[in-house]
């Protein structure tokens, strides 16, 4: 029966997009993809059970592209979605509230520890891939899962600072995925340039609005 199932998401949904085929598993990706950062450009919770089911369609759909370092990728972000989760559910541990977690900015110790984690993630992620796979692109590969991975960390803590790594990260996929033969996947993430964009201002203008100080929770009133 999973056979089937996996047969079916790796057959051709559409014959020919710009020369390629086009699976059903990469149009569910597409689908969800799109969704999935929508939802976190708007701050809905439900951006992380799609981004979930968005990890499990991409892990197939890159297993089967060669993408090795990008499959292992799709398996740790969905954790992290689901620390993402449960963080947003959470909100600010300093109010009374719920999904109330504010927007701020990097401190400088995160900043210098994300430069770092995706300086060395990439160079050593490389080297597994070069000398432990077949990969035929494992610079951009690795680069992509390790900033990936910095980048959902910060959209997990909202950091405003996490959209410009994802932006960065769409720079480089979106050729990445067209040299793989993933040409609906090298669309979304042409879509996920400019969703990345519609976040980025608006999550400026929501830090803006937000109030100046969060109200505080009054123990034992």
């Amino acid at each position: 029966m999973m056979n089937v199932l996996l047969d079916w998401m790796n057959s051709a949904a559409i014959p020919s997009l710009l020369g390629t085929p086009v699976s059903w598993i990469e149009i569910i990706g597409f689908v969800t993809g799109a969704a999935c950062v929508y939802g976190v450009a708007r701050q809905k919770l439900w951006n992380w059970p799609i981004g979930i089911l968005n990890n499990l369609a991409f892990t197939i759909l890159f297993l089967g592209a060669g993408l090795y370092g990008e499959s292992v990728l799709q398996v740790i972000f969905a954790a992290v979605a689901v620390y993402g989760w449960y963080n947003w559910v959470r909100g600010n541990a300093r109010t009374a509230g719920r999904n109330d977690l504010p927007i701020r900015d990097a401190s400088r110790t995160e900043a210098l520890v994300a430069l770092a984690a995706t300086a060395l993630g990439t160079a050593g992620i490389a080297m597994i891939l070069t000398h432990g796979t077949d990969s035929q692109v494992p610079w951009p590969d690795a680069f992509v899962l390790t900033a990936s991975l910095v980048a959902t960390y910060g959209q997990a803590r909202k950091i405003f600072q996490h959209w410009y790594v994802w932006i960065l990260i769409d720079v480089i996929s979106i050729p990445l995925y067209l040299s793989r033969g993933l040409t609906l996947t090298a669309i979304l993430y042409v879509g996920f340039f400019a969703l990345c964009i519609y976040g980025l201002i608006d999550w400026r203008r929501g830090r803006a609005e937000a109030p100046a100080t969060p109200q505080t929770v009054t123990v034992g009133a």
